[in-house]
């Protein structure tokens, strides 16, 4: 008695869905470790950081802790408001809270401040071009958003005002409280907000991971989800942390 093609398809289908996952596991932690690399390149530039580096940067000098433990914090403090707002951590989200911070304090630790313009503005552009790389990675990995991602789109769904309106507020609010705690801001500033929405969306689509050749749009899952293969071409607005 031949197999039916469904059992001769199984080994195949296992295989290529293990490796799936690989590939899924690896742009996620290798997503998160340049992210903190590339935050770490844009403080040692020296000319000004995100609005939330800014802030991190601000409370490291207030309450003495380095950058990367600052990032952690303030990454498990975000964590806890998506109990009020109904939101559900996934393994990118609680990864998300502290890789990023150990790899920052880990590249801090190897890269030297740069000084003067000639230095500082490619290694300022080279870390927010690498950030849109990572972004791209861990995004496209679709293991759950980042604890700010995560609080943005909370606060809209539960509040019914605009991603771009609440993503704005969360951002001044941050940013403003970082430079009254002392951290830079400065043209990176500028740089990074109008150039990472573009650059993450490009390198999501440069990572995407197609799904399988068998699951065509609108598919039916186990469960009775469904699949449309569509959404590996979707930046999530504020697409970063």
């Amino acid at each position: 008695m031949q197999p039916s093609n469904r059992t001769r398809g199984e080994p195949v289908l296992s295989r290529w869905r293990g490796s799936r996952t690989a590939r899924r596991l690896a742009h996620l932690y290798v997503g998160l470790t340049l992210y903190g690399l590339s935050c770490a390149l844009m403080v040692r530039a020296g000319i000004g950081l995100d609005p939330w580096d800014t802030f991190h940067q601000g409370l490291g000098k207030q309450t003495g802790w380095t950058m990367g433990v600052a990032t952690i914090v303030v990454g498990a403090a975000v964590l806890l408001l998506w109990i009020p707002i109904r939101q559900r951590p996934g393994l990118g989200t609680v990864s998300n809270v502290v890789v990023i911070g150990v790899a920052m304090d880990a590249s801090l630790a190897l890269l030297p401040d740069v000084h003067g313009l000639a230095l500082q503005i490619p290694q300022m552009l080279g870390g927010v071009v690498l950030n849109g790389v990572a972004t791209g990675l861990y995004i496209s990995a679709r293991y759950g958003p980042g604890p700010r991602d995560g609080l943005m789109t909370g606060l809209h769904r539960r509040t019914g005002l605009s991603v771009r309106l609440v993503r704005t507020l969360i951002e001044i609010t941050v940013l403003a409280s970082g430079w009254v705690l002392g951290g830079a801001v400065g043209a990176g500033t500028v740089v990074y907000a109008l150039a990472i929405g573009p650059l993450a969306q490009y390198f999501l689509r440069v990572f995407a991971i197609p799904e399988p050749a068998s699951a065509g749009p609108g598919e039916v899952l186990r469960g009775g989800a469904r699949r449309d293969t569509r959404e590996v071409n979707y930046v999530p607005p504020g697409a970063e942390r």
